[in-house]
């Protein structure tokens, strides 16, 4: 499903050049569940931004599905993220003033779908993370828990493949990072590819795979034993 080679990424600061990535190779099957763990400032982020469409690499190849992610335009690469990828991040990312149902549904409103159906699956979104009963509700009146869990339902909201998760729990106290991590065992168990990004060992054990990166490069590949 997702073929990295060689990606490199530069950031230039004044007249330096700092290597974030340097010469990424990674292969993610459909339906795995991934864990990409590494220290503050090892290129994990970085590298979950590339696989999420959302940077390009300064080099290397990325296909999609056998699509070349690079070979696409900023169009179509934004279209690739609505269709394909669902992202959850540390930070929740709702919009104050309007409810979890609207929050949930902004994904289909810029993807174009009548508000009709909008409303029926961002309904059926927050039944899947057990909110269905807050839909009325403002961020300022969930919990913090509850708030990522609305957050996780806009990312299934377009039905997408793979769900690209940066550091979910970071925020959260344990007993809601738990409840989070529970979904997304529950979301791999259903199919979905799950790519979780953290530096917590307890949260990438949940994972049947865990990739170790530092100093942007991949160290350590160890898949547990029984994973497919």
């Amino acid at each position: 499903m997702i073929t990295l080679r060689g990606i490199r990424k530069t950031y230039r600061m004044g007249d330096q050049e700092v290597d974030v990535l340097r010469g990424i190779d990674l292969d993610i099957r459909e339906n795995e569940y991934v864990a990409i763990m590494g220290p503050s400032g090892s290129g994990k982020s970085t590298l979950m931004h590339v696989i999420g469409c959302l940077d390009r690499p300064t080099e290397g190849t990325y296909e999609l599905n056998g699509t070349d992610v690079f070979a696409v335009d900023d169009v179509g690469l934004a279209a690739i993220r609505n269709r394909t990828i669902g992202f959850v991040f540390q930070q929740f990312f709702l919009l104050p003033r309007m409810n979890a149902r609207q929050n949930v549904e902004l994904p289909l409103v810029y993807a174009g779908v009548p508000r009709a159906e909008r409303e029926k699956r961002a309904l059926e979104a927050l039944g899947r993370v057990g909110l269905a009963e807050r839909k009325h509700h403002r961020p300022s009146e969930l919990s913090g828990g509850q708030q990522q869990r609305v957050a996780i339902a806009r990312a299934l909201v377009n039905r997408p493949r793979i769900l690209l998760a940066d550091e979910p729990t970071g925020a959260l106290d344990s007993r809601s990072g738990r409840m989070v991590l529970d979904l997304f065992d529950e979301l791999h168990r259903e199919g979905k590819t799950v790519v979780l990004i953290t530096h917590d060992p307890e949260v990438a054990a949940r994972a049947e795979r865990v990739i170790t990166i530092r100093d942007g490069q991949i160290i350590r590949d160890e898949r547990k034993e029984g994973a497919s």
